[in-house]
């Protein structure tokens, strides 16, 4: 199971089914969904976003720690904000991809570079020697988080999902310590 992360103004726990709702607005929304594609499909409706939610859950059973998907909410209501994310990065899953994503209300507020470096520093108190956000050259909402989380940019790649990607490396030593909205 993934075990819950919290920040200042985070908590950062394993999705369930019962998210679908809040789910759908991060992953359904047009200005999201269109940076996933093809690792992920945008989801139509709640019902298809509670399959993606339950494949996620049944995915993360085979995963090792630190890897694994995470609901973002504020701790002060609980109010879900978007996602996180660890895995391994196709195709040869040895590379570990951070990723997040937000429903577009929340933009603009520093909870993805909260979350990032709350999943980042959890990754690597796990031996995690370093971890990679792969961004299409265009997604500058991305490419700005990767830059406030002291990620260093290490070039273009069509390695990952068949895609030509700028790809940022984070390591233990390269965390920005101070935080950046």
């Amino acid at each position: 199971m993934t075990d819950v992360i919290s920040t200042e103004r985070l908590v950062l726990r394993p999705w369930t089914p019962d998210d679908a709702e809040a789910a759908l607005a991060v992953f359904g929304d047009a200005s999201v969904a269109r940076w996933l594609t093809p690792a992920m499909s945008a989801p139509a409706d709640v019902e298809q976003m509670r399959e993606h939610l339950e494949r996620w859950a049944a995915e993360q059973a085979g995963l090792e720690t630190p890897r694994g998907r995470w609901a973002v909410e504020r701790a002060a209501d609980g109010v879900v904000v978007g996602g996180m994310e660890l895995r391994p990065l196709p195709p040869y899953d040895e590379d570990i991809e951070i990723g997040w994503q937000l429903a577009p209300g929340h933009w603009g507020q520093g909870y993805a570079t909260e979350a990032a470096r709350a999943v980042a520093q959890y990754a690597f108190s796990e031996a995690v020697e370093e971890v990679f956000a792969v961004v299409r050259p265009s997604n500058e909402r991305a490419t700005a988080v990767a830059r406030r989380l002291g990620m260093e940019w290490v070039g273009e790649t069509d390695k990952y999902y068949g895609l030509v990607l700028q790809v940022y490396r984070l390591r233990p030593s390269d965390l920005a310590e101070t935080p950046a909205a």
